[in-house]
């Protein structure tokens, strides 16, 4: 089975060079060791408001939105579906999200815990992610958000 995906997606790409194929191996690294390395950073310098990546999301994306359904969030956030609902849980423990459900729709929007947090985090947080990428002009930025949308399609 796994041969077969294998030799499908083999099928779908021209052969390459072993020039290219080294080339792809180290942007592939480069690419998780930076990922990796922001990871470890952004956990860190989340840790002074005792909050994980994954509940920073949470908090970022609704209170950006102000009310998403379940679905929306779980589309948008950068955990998988099956977690969506212990993190959820886990957030509204700590009292910065209201879930609702209207039917069968389930609703999230902060509380008023999480609109004073969301206050105080996101834009901290943002300009520690901005300053991530601080070595790069603001062209080469632009031209990195480009080249990640393209390799993402």
């Amino acid at each position: 089975m796994e041969e077969d995906r294998r030799d499908n997606f083999q099928s779908d790409i021209k052969p390459l060079t072993k020039k290219e194929e080294r080339r792809g191996l180290a942007l592939w690294f480069r690419l998780s060791r930076f990922y990796n390395q922001s990871v470890r950073e952004t956990n860190h310098h989340l840790k002074q408001w005792d909050m994980t990546a994954a509940q920073f999301d949470v908090l970022a994306q609704v209170g950006a939105a102000g009310r998403l359904t379940q679905q929306e969030l779980a589309d948008k956030l950068v955990v998988t579906k099956g977690n969506i609902t212990q993190l959820l849980a886990r957030v509204e423990n700590l009292g910065w999200i209201i879930r609702e459900q209207n039917w069968k729709t389930k609703y999230v929007s902060l509380s008023e815990t999480g609109r004073k947090l969301y206050q105080q985090v996101v834009p901290v947080q943002e300009q520690f992610q901005a300053a991530q990428f601080s070595k790069l002009t603001e062209d080469e930025q632009k031209q990195l958000l480009v080249l990640l949308k393209k390799l993402q399609s």
